[in-house]
């Protein structure tokens, strides 16, 4: 699904279409890159723990330990999405943008709540 990724970023270099645009959490994609990877690890032991038919409910609470790391992650991308994308485009004067980045921040709100 694609998104109105304007004003979230700041791009690089004269004439940038956008290709090398670096978004708020530039700064931090080293720790997201690590929690993303040590979650990973846990989705491959699961997987070695089905195969090795190992107890259901063992299973099932790596599977619950896999979820919340996935669901700290994505808190911390809104809460960045927030600080920043919603921010900036609330004060750059361009009301249509503002409340399309705050209805694109709702939504993806109630697709975190649906899972």
């Amino acid at each position: 699904m694609a998104s109105d990724q304007t004003d979230c970023g700041t791009a690089h270099g004269p004439g940038d279409g956008g290709e090398n645009q670096q978004y708020w959490y530039h700064g931090d994609k080293a720790a997201l890159t690590r929690r993303l990877k040590r979650i990973e690890g846990q989705v491959r032991g699961i997987q070695r723990m089905v195969e090795d038919d190992e107890y259901c409910i063992d299973i099932l609470t790596q599977i619950s330990a896999s979820t919340k790391g996935l669901q700290a992650v994505a808190l911390n991308l809104l809460e960045g999405h927030l600080a920043h994308c919603v921010a900036e485009a609330q004060t750059s004067g361009d009301e249509a943008a503002a409340k399309a980045k705050v209805k694109e921040a709702s939504d993806a709100v109630a697709r975190l709540l649906r899972t």
